[in-house]
């Protein structure tokens, strides 16, 4: 591993400063190292800084409220669900549940594990990309890790995808140490990443395929075949605890993921601009990215980066051409590390220094208008649940029942961005809901076949649906509407963004 440390530019990390002449030198160069060694210390600390700075600001949207949903079950119910829906999310659920017991479900009680695991990815980001190239990189590689637009994005979001991104950049910098010395205690922690990785998104096990291309190059110029093997092993190992849930979720994945379209070329020039959550980063990091492939000397670390980086991408696109697509910039976020390293030496390498030191400010500046947006109220979803709730509370009796648009709309989750809001003094009757989810061991509850008998005895009910028409029953389903015409007048409705209150009351 030292051949790429030498070959792009000698660093504090490849010895020039032991070496300089002078009295305490070598006392200085020793405390130097010392402190290159906690790098990723404070690259995990500004990352969880920045990422937790406005987390609360931001309404959920409904991907979150189906994590808020699924955490606050009972561990047997969130099992029983997790037969039917959502099984790929399972690890990740659990997890949330076990954290929102602790801490509560406050917007940035959610968000926290994902803040904290971008903390963790960050810390492995560093100790990659100083072990394939040197300290500046590694510095350049915190720092840009800690300040893109995208690393705040799903740091402050109540999903998986920032669990996933620590795990394979665990996985990544595991690897590299397997690599330089192939032993069981070095092996046996990637086998544990693999199994994180997958645990938390199956999608994200595509990254074993540049991981093996890297183990043949390796194994290509020294011809020893016990890395292949030993590689191989601890793949199968870290995949044991993956292929029941890979099972399980390709028998729902119909229900998961049919909405994706097969993508087309365009597609990845789509992707390449959302995962980084900012157009003008991600063409900053294009061109940040394409600096090694100048370089005379040293590019081996860099193209086993770039495999990381960029192979899952292509693989992806690749095979969503078949009858399911997977091809979708938050299910590839994990390649990020891989773009972030890549870059970062890009940057590092540039002479004089201070050429790199501006190009990386520059990618930071680019994306200081995307970081203030991603902490305004409605960027993730205009649908404002808050409001709603404040309309529901001030005339709120006990016994009134609650008619949330769903049907073929239920994918949105009006009810549980409403319900999220609610004060725990306010209860409200689901009242065309026959079953309900948890009973259902689903995420969604069974509707009533006949919604006039399912308002049986309720007086008052608020109706919620999508705003933009002057009926305040827009998009319900038919029979529900009609059951609501026939036996209610309508009290009042009111506007709450893209949404619509309406109190109706059962004719006398």
């Amino acid at each position: 591993m030292t051949t790429s440390r030498t070959a792009v530019v000698p660093e504090a990390g490849s010895g020039r400063e032991s070496s300089g002449p002078g009295r305490g030198g070598a006392p200085r160069a020793q405390r130097a190292s010392r402190a290159s060694r906690l790098d990723w210390v404070w690259a995990a600390l500004l990352t969880f800084a920045v990422t937790t700075i406005g987390s609360g600001n931001a309404q959920p949207w409904r991907d979150e409220f189906a994590s808020w949903n699924a955490a606050l079950r009972d561990t047997d119910d969130l099992v029983a669900m997790l037969g039917h829906v959502d099984a790929v999310s399972g690890a990740y659920y659990l997890i949330l549940h076990g954290w929102v017991c602790v801490v509560g479900d406050s917007e940035a009680m959610l968000r926290m594990p994902s803040a904290l695991a971008m903390a963790g990815a960050a810390a492995f980001v560093v100790l990659a990309a100083r072990h394939l190239f040197d300290r500046r990189t590694a510095v350049f590689a915190g720092l840009l890790f800690a300040l893109l637009p995208a690393v705040s994005k799903y740091g402050q979001e109540a999903r998986s995808y920032a669990f996933v991104v620590l795990a394979v950049a665990a996985a990544t910098w595991l690897l590299l140490r397997a690599l330089d010395r192939p032993t069981a205690p070095r092996w046996l922690p990637y086998s544990l990443a693999v199994a994180a990785a997958g645990l938390f998104h199956v999608v994200s096990l595509l990254f074993l395929l540049p991981h093996a291309m890297i183990v043949v190059l390796r194994w290509w110029r020294a011809r020893a075949w016990r890395l292949p093997v030993t590689f191989t092993a601890a793949v199968v190992v870290g995949l044991l605890p993956v292929i029941p849930l890979a099972l399980l979720g390709q028998r729902q994945v119909g229900r998961q993921i049919s909405w994706l379209k097969v993508p087309h070329l365009r597609g990845i020039a789509d992707l390449w601009t959302n995962l980084f959550a900012s157009p003008m980063v991600a063409l900053g990091m294009v061109a940040a990215a394409l600096l090694p492939l100048a370089w005379s000397r040293g590019r081996r670390p860099a193209v086993e980066v770039g495999l990381v980086a960029a192979v899952p991408i292509a693989v992806a696109w690749v095979i969503s051409q078949g009858s399911t697509s997977y091809f979708l910039d938050r299910y590839l976020l994990f390649t990020l590390p891989g773009w972030v390293v890549l870059a970062a030496a890009g940057l590092a390498a540039l002479r004089p220094r201070v050429v790199g030191m501006a190009g990386l400010a520059l990618l930071i500046l680019l994306g200081a208008a995307d970081q203030r947006q991603l902490r305004t109220k409605y960027v993730k979803d205009r649908t404002d649940g808050r409001a709603v709730a404040d309309i529901i509370g001030k005339d709120y009796k006990p016994g009134d029942g609650f008619a949330p648009v769903r049907g073929s709309d239920r994918v949105y989750m009006i009810d549980f961005t409403v319900e999220y809001y609610l004060p725990p003094r306010i209860q409200l009757k689901d009242v065309f809901a026959q079953r309900s989810a948890i009973a259902s061991d689903d995420l969604f509850p069974v509707e009533c076949d006949k919604p006039a008998v399912c308002l049986d005895g309720t007086r008052r009910v608020w109706v919620v649906t999508w705003s933009g028409t002057s009926n305040p029953y827009h998009k319900l389903p038919e029979q529900q509407e009609k059951a609501l015409k026939d036996h209610y007048k309508v009290v009042r409705s009111t506007k709450a963004g893209n949404l619509q209150v309406t109190l109706v009351e059962r004719n006398r």
